[in-house]
């Protein structure tokens, strides 16, 4: 039995009805489910999730606004769900916060191997069998491996799954250069053509995070028809 705890978010009860019995039927027993925004905020506002499936086009919402509103709260991923297929609505929803993006129609196996991954990935980093706490510290940014935790100058800052993953395979290899596939390969998984715009809006939000001026990089650089390279200022490991 898999322990994540998991919200799907979607008007069509149909659609819903179909992944929690999949889900259930792959050992998932934590569902949560809301078919309105209002509705999934109050869940997530009282209960804790570990992912959540969301579709953008709800009765009484945005699915990207009311990911912006759950980012408020949690970190945890976010998988959206639509009918919307354009380059520009996928940008979109990277952009405000989202993990991953699958369009309607879908293949329901499809969906339950992403949830699954993102999982997977989050427990990597919450296992309490690691056996030291790695924690890399770049000066203004420290990097806490174990704990996927990202502080900068100081201060805890939240950081979406995919954006940790991505800063943390950077930071384990400074002053490497890496195409936009070979690190949408790294952290996503099968890289196809066109996977670069998700790298790429990746890399902005964790500019704004980092950077003192994102629009003129010092610390992830983009070196023009080659790839991105993550240029440490100062770097301590601790156990």
């Amino acid at each position: 039995m898999h322990n994540g705890h998991i919200l799907l978010v979607d008007d069509e009860k149909g659609i819903l009805t179909m992944l929690e019995l999949l889900l259930e039927k792959e050992g998932f027993k934590q569902i949560a489910t809301a078919t309105t925004g209002r509705e999934a905020m109050r869940l997530v506002e009282t209960a804790s999730f570990d992912l959540i499936v969301l579709d953008v086009m709800l009765p009484d919402t945005d699915g990207f606004e009311l990911c912006q509103q759950i980012r408020r709260f949690t970190s945890v991923p976010i998988l959206f769900l639509t009918a919307r297929s354009g380059d520009l609505d996928k940008l979109m929803g990277l952009g405000i916060g989202g993990d991953d993006y699958i369009t309607k129609p879908f293949n329901p196996l499809e969906v339950v191997a992403r949830i699954r991954a993102q999982l997977r990935r989050q427990n990597l980093y919450r296992s309490p069998t690691q056996q030291k706490s790695s924690i890399m510290d770049f000066g203004l940014f420290a990097v806490n491996k174990s704990a996927a935790q990202l502080t900068v100058n100081g201060i805890d800052i939240p950081c979406p799954a995919k954006e940790f993953e991505l800063l943390l395979f950077l930071c384990e290899h400074p002053n490497q250069v890496f195409t936009a596939l070979q690190l949408y390969e790294q952290v996503w998984g099968k890289a196809l053509m066109g996977d670069e715009k998700t790298v790429v809006i990746h890399i902005s939000r964790l500019r704004k995070r980092l950077e003192a001026d994102p629009s003129d990089p010092q610390t992830i650089v983009n070196l023009r028809g080659i790839g991105y390279k993550f240029i440490p200022a100062r770097k301590v490991s601790c156990p």
